[in-house]
């Protein structure tokens, strides 16, 4: 049992919700508060790597992952006219966890909101913090006026962190990459079996089984001076990027219509220079290190900052020093996933060989194959 006092997390996605559980599991109930009053979720489909199940197996999660999702270790790449070009294997890095797969997002937020409002923390929505102030502890002043005073605040509060702001005033912000991701969910026909990824002249595309019914289509496309995507006519847009693709994705495309929903989001990236910690505040997930999806490891590094921090919290003589021995551990880790994203997305404006990023995707895959 943890002798840790109070704790406050501050954003309830997939940071905040798998620190929350791991607290638990050591004997420390937080509070949470996120800023959306309906605790929802926006996006279609989430691929999961062989570390992201690894980490969900630690959470204590990943029976009911593996029941929602669907997996294979296969990823096949196809030519924009639909030529199979190759077949990769993913290797399984434990017995009793998949290799790859995918997940709904509304679904992994809800097996995790689930599994942290059955902890019994103080969940509160609809709230923001105001200010920060330590004399001790941290004095949090909250969007609704309330006041409360706790041992450990935790900035979970993703890309655009107010507990950053407060925290590191002037801190950089992340920072548009020139790319854009589309993606959209589609009926899975019985033949996709397994991640499918197609090379375009100007755009890359693709599907991942999600669910025992569904995949999600995903594009990644350059976005010169990073538009505004209106809801109604960025459905014509998606489907004229679309229009080049035989397979699956024609399929995909003779299928959408204007009942069909979509999501698009501009490609941002930050990496925040140490430290990510003051006092006996700092920051986590997105709020420390945004990064795009070029290595579908966004997710992973949040469960995985998750554990690592209640770990370290748990067994560290202080609060300050956990927070020096999560950064510790973190930093390289985070840093590889951002830098190397950053570069595949960098190679793929630039129309550079798929080699270049064959060879980052491995050097990548290789390092965080390695336990966190």
């Amino acid at each position: 049992m943890s002798a840790l006092g109070r704790v406050l997390i501050v954003g309830g996605g997939i940071a905040g919700m798998s620190t929350a559980i791991r607290l638990a599991h050591h004997g420390v109930t937080a509070d949470l508060v996120d800023l959306d009053p309906n605790w929802r979720v926006l996006g279609a489909g989430l691929s999961i790597t062989g570390p992201t199940l690894r980490a969900f197996k630690q959470l204590g999660i990943i029976d009911e992952v593996r029941e929602a999702g669907f997996f294979s270790p296969t990823v096949k790449m196809f030519a924009q006219d639909g030529e199979p070009l190759a077949e990769v294997q993913n290797p399984q890095l434990e017995p009793g966890i998949p290799a790859a797969g995918g997940i709904l997002r509304p679904t992994l937020h809800r097996i995790l909101a689930d599994r942290t409002r059955a902890i019994g923390g103080d969940i509160r929505l609809g709230l923001n913090i105001e200010s920060l102030t330590e004399d001790g502890q941290v004095n949090v002043r909250f969007s609704d006026g309330s006041e409360r005073s706790y041992d450990l605040v935790i900035g979970a509060d993703g890309s655009m962190s107010r507990v950053r702001q407060l925290l590191f005033p002037g801190a950089p912000t992340p920072t548009f990459t020139g790319q854009g991701c589309w993606r959209a969910l589609a009926e899975r026909p019985a033949e996709v079996t397994c991640a499918e990824i197609y090379f375009g002249d100007e755009v890359k595309a693709g599907v991942n089984p999600c669910s025992p019914t569904h995949m999600y289509l995903f594009i990644t496309s350059a976005m010169p001076g990073n538009p505004r995507i209106d809801p109604v006519g960025g459905l014509d847009q998606l489907s004229d990027m679309m229009a080049p693709f035989r397979g699956t994705i024609a399929k995909v495309r003779a299928g959408l219509s204007s009942e069909s929903s979509f999501n698009y989001r501009p490609l941002e990236a930050l990496l925040l220079p140490r430290p990510w910690s003051r006092g006996k505040v700092g920051l986590i997930g997105d709020a420390a290190h945004a990064t795009t999806p070029h290595l579908a490891s966004g997710a992973g590094l949040a469960v995985e900052d998750g554990l690592v921090l209640a770990d370290e919290m748990t067994a560290a003589p202080s609060v300050e020093e956990g927070w020096t021995r999560f950064e510790a551990r973190r930093w390289n880790r985070c840093r590889l996933v951002v830098e190397t994203s950053l570069k595949i997305g960098a190679i793929e404006l630039a129309h550079g060989p798929q080699q270049g990023i064959a060879a980052l995707m491995g050097m990548a895959s290789q390092a965080l194959a390695q336990p966190i």
